[in-house]
Order: structure tokens, then C-alpha cells, then sequence
């Protein structure tokens, strides 16, 4: 994997553009920044070890109008994008504070994979924080955590009925979701609840107002998409699901797999861009240039 060099105005956001769900790593850069010399190596090794990143280089020299509507006040400044997003931003020469947002990053895009079906969007199941997930009524034989850890399916226990509560690591925006069932006792209706702060019980969800109510119809088990009203699902961090019935009012109800599709409203962690005076490895921009 190479560097690319920024070359014009227009390249930067048609490079961030080409692919909504890869990981752009862009480095801020200019020819009289020391740090930024020491560390070029460096950066180009990261390009060849996360090849599925894409990784970029602007000399603020030529691109001042960039820099400053990127924020970016130092030599060198890291930022990183997803679906033209910033998404995280690393100040100075700290090369292991660089790789290791990578790291966490990059771990998503790969699990995610490339092609949802859904264009600008990834599979959300890998921020789903298995431990504080929660289900009622799932079997012991095959319970929610056989699902999400893709070791199995669920199934109800002693009626059709199921209550999923799925926590993410951080806010998302769901778009939709995508669901595989057998044809005879997949789920059918259901209501799903937003951001609650504990697993609802069967009555609450039986007589609460939902977010949206979805009809699943036999040949949506098969994974097709199955859209949400996505302006009522920005922000995300806890979605739960009521399974109201299966298809045939069949004692048990079968989930073999589920997947929340969507992206991150925002991966970034604020103190990333608190101004540190004289951070070891950063060069201030000189005045002239901002």
C-alpha cells in the first residue's frame, strides 16, 4: 500500500468519497516540520501493515484552506475519517497513539466487511458489547449470546414471545437491520425500543410506544434488508427488540442470525482535540499560516 499525496482541492473529498465504510488515515504534514520528516517512515510502514486502510498525506503548504477547515493548528496532526467523517484526531509525533487508533478502527472496518447491501453503511454488530447484552425468554440450549457471538441461534423458551436489549460500545445510526429464520417460525411482528436505560419487560413492551413497528414477512428470513425509519434512529446505544409472534404462531420462536446495519454517529473521543501547548513532537503552525 502507498501514500497518496494529495495533488488538488477536489482529490481530498473524492478520495474520502470513493469508499463510505474504509478507514482514511490522512496525514497533515509540511516540508520545514521536523517531527513530520522523523516520522515519515513510519507512516508509510503503517500504510503497508493496514492494507484495507486508506491512507493519505497533505502538505498544508500548498493546502492552507484544508488545513484550517480540518482544524488542524500543529505539525504533524493525524486525522482520521469514516464515511467523511472525522472520526478521531491525533496530535503530534505520537506515532503509538496513532497506530493504536488505528488498531481500534481498523478492527471495526474489517469485521464490518465490505458489502452490506446498504451503500455508506456497515455491519454494526461489532460494537455490540456481548456482556451487556440481555434477552428474556431465550432457551439455555441456544441462548442470545450463541447469537451475537455467531456460535449459534437463539430460540424462546416457553412461548413465542423474545425481548433482545443489544448495547453498543458507542452512539450509532441504524438504518436497518437484516434478519435469518426459518420460514415457519422466524419472527414476524415486531416493536423496537430505543435507548433505554434497562431491559423492558413483556408488559411494558406490549403496551409501550415504540420507535417502529415492523411486519417481517417470509421472505425477508432470508437476510434482505428491512429498513427502519432512520431519523428516529440516530444516536443510538441501546436497541431492544420485542418478537411478538413468528410467522406461524409456532410454540417457538428460531432468530439463526441478526444484523444491525448502520454507522457510528461518531467515534470521537473529545479530549483528542484539546489544545496542549508544547506537546512533545508538535509543531505549532506559524501564524502566518492560519
Amino acid at each position: 500500500m502507498v501514500v497518496k499525496e494529495i495533488e488538488n482541492d477536489s482529490q481530498f473529498e473524492e478520495e474520502l468519497k470513493s469508499d463510505l465504510t474504509k478507514l482514511f488515515v490522512v496525514n497533515f504534514t509540511a516540508t520545514w516540520c521536523a517531527p513530520c520528516r522523523r516520522i515519515s517512515p513510519i507512516y508509510f510502514k503503517l500504510s503497508n501493515k493496514y492494507a484495507r486502510a486508506v491512507f493519505l498525506e497533505v502538505n498544508i503548504d500548498k493546502f492552507l484552506d484544508l488545513a484550517n477547515n480540518e482544524d488542524v493548528t500543529s505539525m504533524p496532526t493525524f486525522i482520521l475519517y469514516r464515511n467523511e467523517m472525522q472520526v478521531a484526531k491525533i496530535r503530534g509525533a505520537d506515532m503509538v497513539a496513532l497506530e493504536s487508533k488505528i488498531v481500534e478502527l481498523y478492527e471495526v472496518t474489517v469485521a464490518s466487511g465490505e458489502d452490506f447491501g446498504v451503500p455508506g453503511h456497515m455491519n454494526l454488530n461489532s460494537f455490540i458489547m456481548n456482556t451487556q447484552c440481555e434477552a428474556l425468554n431465550d432457551s439455555d440450549s441456544h441462548p442470545l449470546s450463541a447469537l451475537i457471538q455467531n456460535s449459534g441461534y437463539i430460540e424462546s423458551d416457553c412461548d413465542q414471545q423474545l425481548i433482545l436489549s443489544l448495547t453498543f460500545s458507542r452512539p450509532v445510526k441504524v438504518h436497518s437491520i437484516k434478519v435469518k429464520a426459518p420460514k415457519e417460525n422466524g419472527p414476524k411482528l415486531l416493536k423496537l425500543f430505543i435507548n433505554q436505560p434497562n431491559t423492558i419487560d413483556f408488559d411494558a413492551a406490549t403496551y409501550n410506544l415504540a420507535a417502529e413497528e415492523l411486519d417481517i414477512k417470509p421472505d425477508e428470513l432470508d437476510g434482505k434488508i428491512v429498513n427502519l425509519k432512520y431519523l428516529k434512529f440516530q444516536n443510538i446505544y441501546n436497541l431492544q427488540i420485542f418478537v411478538i409472534n413468528n410467522q406461524t404462531e409456532a410454540d417457538i420462536t428460531r432468530i439463526d442470525s441478526l444484523d444491525i446495519i448502520g454507522i457510528p454517529s461518531s467515534t470521537t473521543n473529545m479530549s483528542d482535540f484539546k489544545r496542549i501547548s508544547g506537546k512533545k513532537g508538535e509543531v505549532h503552525v506559524p501564524k502566518r499560516l492560519v
